[in-house]
């Protein structure tokens, strides 16, 4: 009984953080829109925002080429 309760709450607990994932959009300058799977990391050093696109992979944009980033309302 302990174990079953036990791997309730992993699974409870896998499918919160999930939900606590957002999208990001961002605009550019030129008009694109790039929706960002889960929060965009700026480098300050070089920047460029780091963002993973909707199939998953890590893609870079330079900080001066974004108009605006928000967080999605979905």
């Amino acid at each position: 009984m302990k174990k079953t309760a036990a791997v309730i709450s992993a699974l409870m607990l896998t499918f919160t953080l999930a939900a606590c994932s957002s999208n990001y959009v961002m605009h550019t300058n030129d008009g694109r829109t790039i929706v960002a799977d889960g929060k965009p990391q700026v480098d300050e050093d070089t920047g460029m925002i780091s963002y993973k696109d909707a199939n998953g992979v890590e893609q870079q944009i330079n900080r001066a080429d974004v108009k605006e980033l928000a967080e999605s309302d979905q």
